[in-house]
């Protein structure tokens, strides 16, 4: 494992990303993004998704996009992403959302026509930094969750993220797919040479996969609750919902669909939600906050099962990466190094992970 320091990680996604065709504006917002996930170890979204991105240029992706409001209210808006990857919109989407609530007390900005976006959990953040409640969901390209009682899948990871501010604490955040795991967890294990967990992936059949290179091709996922008996039927409404609102509302693609009806190869037209949300609506300023603070600082105090192990408010753990990483570097295995390595090697991009700056 090789642990590199997160500015030159972020260095290394602007070359990639510049060397791709972005402009010097948008491969920023994403160069940040990305470090920013992967700091708070969240290493499925980061700078893996490079190689990943990498296969996707020739057909799916618009790396010059024409970003724009296609529709809009004061409390709403819609985004045109134009092809393009999907941290840009998606940040611009967010930050409309904000801007909009902080006016009129609510925004709901959707977006389509876009691609993967990275980490959910980033977007709602920034509502939650500027004091608002903030939702972030996706749809997905890929076709993962396998419905309960069916024998292939219909949704992606679907994942949605929910943001609260507080006053004395970092914000709530939770941030999750609607499978039990998302696909990068799967891409992850294969990269460490690790087996999976049983009942994280299924094979052909529908029958529990550890090998995790093979679970990563197929990308077969149980919903949330990997089992009927255990809840899968919850982890599969939850992902219907995640694609109602960031697919159906704003008219990208129900994926199975589009497969169907378009050339596989071509964009993938993926759909975000975002609403951000002023809780001096509802309550006198600070209030909410305050509040907040008691509920978090209690559900840390909760009698442990573990005494070694406390129990964790929804961002604990990601903000606790986040601090280590800085101080100790971002880990990328050498297998992951290689891939970059390649992607440098095709695009022309500057190498700069682990050589010379």
């Amino acid at each position: 494992m090789l642990y590199i320091a997160a500015e030159r990680v972020r260095r290394q996604s602007y070359n990639i990303l510049r060397a791709w065709g972005q402009s010097e504006d948008h491969a920023n917002i994403t160069a940040d993004i990305l470090t920013e996930t992967d700091l708070r170890g969240i290493d499925s979204h980061g700078l893996s998704m490079l190689p990943v991105y990498q296969e996707q240029l020739a057909t799916k992706l618009n790396m010059q996009p024409d970003i724009r409001v296609v529709r809009e209210t004061p409390v709403s808006a819609l985004i045109d992403a134009d092809g393009g990857l999907g941290h840009v919109p998606a940040h611009q989407g967010m930050n409309l959302a904000i801007d909009k609530a902080k006016r009129a007390g609510v925004g709901v900005v959707v977006v389509r026509r876009s691609a993967h976006f990275g980490a959910a959990g980033y977007y709602s953040d920034m509502a939650a930094r500027a004091g608002l409640l903030g939702i972030a969901t996706t749809s997905a390209r890929g076709l993962a969750l396998v419905p309960t009682f069916a024998a292939e899948p219909v949704f992606g990871t679907n994942p949605i993220s929910v943001a609260a501010p507080a006053a004395r604490n970092a914000p709530f955040n939770l941030d999750m797919a609607t499978t039990t795991v998302a696909a990068g967890k799967l891409k992850l294990k294969w990269l460490n040479d690790k087996p999976l967990p049983l009942g994280w992936a299924l094979d052909e059949q529908g029958q529990p996969l550890t090998d995790a290179k093979r679970a990563f091709e197929l990308k077969n996922i149980t919903p949330l609750g990997g089992t009927r008996e255990l809840g899968s039927h919850k982890g599969y409404g939850l992902a219907a919902v995640v694609n109602i609102l960031s697919a159906t509302l704003s008219g990208a693609a129900f994926q199975p669909l589009r497969l169907q009806r378009e050339d596989p190869a071509g964009p993938d037209n993926v759909g975000h939600f975002f609403l951000a949300l002023d809780p001096t609506m509802f309550r006198e300023a600070g209030e909410f906050e305050q509040d907040m603070d008691e509920m978090l600082d209690y559900l840390r105090e909760v009698r442990r099962a573990d005494p070694a192990q406390p129990v964790l408010a929804p961002g604990d753990p990601e903000y606790a990466a986040r601090e280590e990483r800085l101080r100790e570097g971002i880990p990328v295995p050498e297998k992951l190094d290689g891939l970059v390595r390649e992607v440098c090697a095709a695009s022309g991009a500057h190498y700069v992970l682990t050589g010379a700056a």
